[in-house]
Formats: C-alpha cells, structure tokens, sequence
C-alpha cells in the first residue's frame, strides 16, 4: 500500500485528492487560517509521499536548499516587491483624489445615459494600481451619488464599477493573484498584461456592461439616505484640496505598465540594439514600480505639500494587510513544490496526456472548484498554479500560451463568489442589497466575467 501511495500513478493521484481535501476541510469547517492550512496539508503530503526530513525542511549540516525553502523563498523573492510597490502607488494614488479626478471627469464626458460605463472604465483605470476592496471603498460614494441624481437603481451602477475593480484585480499585474501565478508558471509579466487585457476587457463588457444593464433594470435597489448625508457631511469637514489633473494621474498608472511591455518585446523587437539592457533593466517589474512610486511620490505628494515623513506614514499603513496575503502565496508555492518533489505533478501530467485533456482546461476547472469550496481567489490560485506548475514545464509551451494557462487559472478564481467570499460582504453591505439580490446581481457577474475570460484564453491558445 506504501508502495502504491509513494510511486504509482494512481497512489501519487490519490495522494494528491486527499490532501486538497484535507487542506479545504481545515479552511471551511475547521475555520483555520489558509496559511496555515496550506502548511499543514503540504507538510502532509510531503511525509506521507516518502520525501526526508532533510528534502522538506533540511538540516544544519545540509547545503541543499529545501522544499520549503524552494517554495516559499523562490516565489515570494519573485512577488513580494512587486505587490509591496504596487500597494504603495495605489495608497498614493487614492490619497491625493486620483479617483475621484478620474470619475468625475468621466462622468461630465459620458453624460446622464454614460454614466453606467463611466463608473465601469473608473473601475478599469482606478483598478489596475489598487487592490479591490480599496477601490470600493474610494469609488462607492460616487456611486451613490450618481445612482441618487440619476433616479435609477443603484445596481446599474454599481455592477460596471465591480465589474472594472474584478477584471484588473484577477487578470493584470501588480495585484497579488496575477503575479503570484506568473512566478509560479514562471512567464514574464509583460505577457500577462498583454492576454489580461485581451481577455478582461472582452469579459468586462459583457458582464459590467451588458449584464449590468440588463439586472440593472430588474433589481432595483434604493441609495440610503444616510449614504449621501454622510459623504456630504465628510465632504463640507474637510478642507478641499487642489486636485492632480487626469493626464498626471494616467500618465503614472501607465508608465510601470509601459516599461514592462517593452522590456518583454524588446527581446524580440530590438534583440541586438545597444538600447535592449537598458530597456530590460528598466522594464524589470520592479525597477518599474519603483520608478512609479518616486513618481507618484513627487508629483502627487512632495510637489503639493505633502511631507516626506507623511509619504512614509501612508506607505506603512498600505503595507500592513498584505502579510497575510504574501504568507498565503508562500504557503501555496510551497504546497506547490511539494507536489512537484514528491512527483504528483508527473504522475498528472502523464494522466492528462493518455486521456487528452487540454492543461489550460484542467487549470481552470480546480481553481473553479477551489474557489467555489473555500472562497478565496488568492487560495485557488496559488494552489492551482502549484497543481499545474509540473504539467507546465514537462511541455514545451511557449510564454504567451504559459500566460494565457495563468489567465485561465485566474478566471477560475473569481467564479461564483458567493457566502463563503469575503468581498461577498463587503459589496452587500457597501451597495445595499440583500443576500438574495447580492447574488442575483454580484455573483452571476463574476461568474460571467470568469467563463468569458477563460472562452477567450481557451479560444487563443489553439492558436499560439
């Protein structure tokens, strides 16, 4: 039975079922800390699968790196920089009142009957630099106004604004999930932004904007008074300050993501021009970001009076809840190695090859099941993308079919969220809807958004 477990096909498989129901059982009905959880289950697999004590943890006398150490350490080095500069500018870019610049702006530009795909491109911009629940939390009052002169439900809306903020926090870089699966994939960003954006967009118009529309005029959902009381009373406290003008504020969001995109075609553009170091050097992501952060620091902070010492306060705070989320994503990378030491990933690969089925299908059907189980998208894709890592490097895969299996995994994080999801909450409570209309409206829109854009990730890798 050891024997099975440890080195056949169907053991190694089975091994493999086991310990992900292991490692969901201790996250829903356990209520442990999926950091923890992942630990646990991956510490499992790894002595039950044969591996030594001294292949998983080491030893003083050992040189070799270990699984634990290759796990957490080689995709945290890759991520953690990036997450951190990108939570930074995006703090920035919320403190100064980019947000509110940008969709005001929008608003004057689209109109009355615009409004709705106004909110939805603020969501889009105002998305790409800051996590999703900050984007709520800065662009809901906004909502509210607008869905209170307008006379119309709030849910129309609201739907496009949610759907801009969840297409660029699943598919495009610096947020956590899309870059936690390019380092476990190992493809450059540069082509994550490329088939993020050429899958999210699609994705986005048909469920911020077209579903939008459609539930928008069939649930409809009143904005509290107290809502815009409240916004209006915090608006005449404060002493209103000069605002950033739009060009700046776009011109910053853009530039890490143009530096990015041409250090990964200047490899094939300009392979031998004496200019290609320095476009590499600076398109590194974060060399990038850094150059967007001291940007952003001095133009909409230093520049309009903000201090030194106040940059560094904001910066601090910004930081204070990604810990938990690069833990999570270090755990999974290191759940993700076991399964590569311990050769299940092998074992899957050759069963996927004997029964044909496509690994960009694969990796999307366990990160909807994972989503679906547990609720967290950061924990479908990490442990996804450790599942399907191995299936990864033993083909030949080119780097923009490797990001569009990245995109595939993405899309199938977001699928259905409903009770068990955090931002669930959070977007009930926030647009004042029950939990019935919630998932009417919120849960079919992530659910659209996630099969549209795997059907086109799906779709263009039979071409690439």
């Amino acid at each position: 039975m050891v024997h099975w477990l440890q080195h056949e096909t169907g053991g190694l498989l089975t091994l493999c079922a086991v310990s992900i129901a292991v490692l969901l059982f201790l996250i829903i009905k356990v209520k442990l800390e999926p950091f923890i959880a992942l630990l646990v289950s991956g510490l499992a697999l790894a002595l039950v699968a044969g591996l030594s004590v001294e292949e998983i943890v080491g030893t003083a006398l050992s040189s070799k790196e270990s699984v634990l150490e290759k796990g957490f350490g080689g995709l945290l080095g890759h991520i953690a920089p990036i997450v951190g500069l990108g939570t930074i500018l995006g703090a920035i870019l919320e403190r100064s009142g980019g947000a509110d610049v940008l969709t005001r702006r929008l608003l004057s530009v689209a109109g009355e009957r615009g409004a709705p795909l106004a909110m939805g491109i603020a969501g889009l911009i105002f998305g790409t630099p800051v996590f999703f629940d900050v984007g709520i939390f800065v662009l809901a009052p906004l909502v509210y106004v607008t869905a209170k002169q307008g006379g119309r439900s709030l849910v129309l809306y609201a739907m496009p604004l949610l759907a801009g903020l969840s297409m660029t926090h699943a598919f495009l870089p610096p947020h956590p999930g899309p870059v936690a699966a390019a380092g476990l994939l190992e493809v450059p960003l540069g082509w994550l932004i490329i088939f993020g954006l050429v899958c999210g967009i699609p994705a986005f118009l048909v469920a911020g904007v077209a579903w939008g529309a459609w539930i928008g005029k069939r649930v409809f959902v009143e904005v509290p008074e107290e809502y815009i009381v409240a916004e209006q009373e915090k608006a005449e406290k404060e002493e209103p300050e000069p605002e950033p003008s739009l060009a700046l504020v776009a011109f910053i969001i853009a530039v890490p993501l143009v530096l990015i995109l041409l250090a990964t075609f200047g490899t094939v553009w300009w392979e031998d021009s004496p200019a290609l170091p320095t476009l590499t050097f600076l398109g590194n992501p974060v060399v990038a970001l850094t150059i967007a952060v001291l940007l952003a620091m001095y133009t909409l902070g230093i520049r309009r009076g903000v201090s030194t010492a106040e940059l560094s306060d904001l910066a601090g705070r910004a930081l204070r809840p990604i810990g938990m989320i690069l833990l999570v994503i270090g755990a999974g990378a290191f759940f993700g190695a076991v399964i590569s030491a311990t050769g299940v990933g092998k074992a899957l690969a050759t069963t996927l090859s004997d029964a044909g089925l496509p690994v960009i299908v694969l990796a999307y059907l366990i990160a909807c099941g994972l989503r679906i189980a547990q609720g967290s998208a950061t924990v479908a894709i990490v442990t996804t993308g450790g599942i399907v890592a191995p299936l990864v490097q033993a083909e030949n895969y080119s780097d923009p079919h490797i990001a569009l299996i990245a995109i595939a995994i993405s899309a199938g994080s977001i699928i259905a969220s409903h009770v068990n999801d955090g931002g669930f909450w959070i977007i009930s409570r926030y647009f004042n809807m029950s939990v019935r209309d919630t998932i009417k409206t919120w849960t079919v829109l992530e659910t659209i958004l996630s099969i549209v854009g795997f059907a086109m990730a799906a779709g263009l890798s039979v071409f690439i």
